[in-house]
């Protein structure tokens, strides 16, 4: 099976799914409830996975809900044979992905620099354009 044939697409589609809901009625205390599978990546030969996670919060919560979807691992991984028929359940990999938090950032950051360039442009007399 090819990385990117619909097949894979598929089961990537379905993973995601499965793993979300896992990880939503997990009753491991340190997995944080603001936690969003944001991408799932199922090897062609359907033995591992790589799961992108994001959490929520400050760098304490992101440590213990790496930490607690590490020891739920065999929890979601046994969710998944129970869900899913497939040949083989991969085994499960988390990746903190911390994209959003990012995005929030850079986004704060375009609106400080907007912000200056319009005061900028009020001290020189300028007319402010409303986006």
């Amino acid at each position: 099976m090819r990385k990117n044939s619909n097949k894979n697409k598929r089961i990537n589609g379905e993973v995601m799914k499965v793993i979300s809901e896992a990880i939503r009625y997990s009753k491991d205390p340190r997995i944080s409830p603001m936690t969003s599978v944001m991408d799932v990546e199922v090897a062609p030969d359907l033995k591992t996975c790589k799961v992108w996670v994001t959490v929520m919060g400050n760098d304490e919560d992101r440590e213990r809900t790496e930490a607690g979807l590490k020891s739920a691992a065999g929890y979601i991984r046994s969710t998944l044979a129970k869900e899913l028929n497939m040949r083989y359940t991969p085994e499960l990999r988390f990746i903190m992905d911390d994209s959003i938090e990012y995005a929030i950032n850079m986004s704060k950051k375009i609106d400080e620099v907007t912000a200056k360039d319009n005061e900028a442009k009020i001290a020189r007399g300028e007319d402010i354009d409303e986006d």
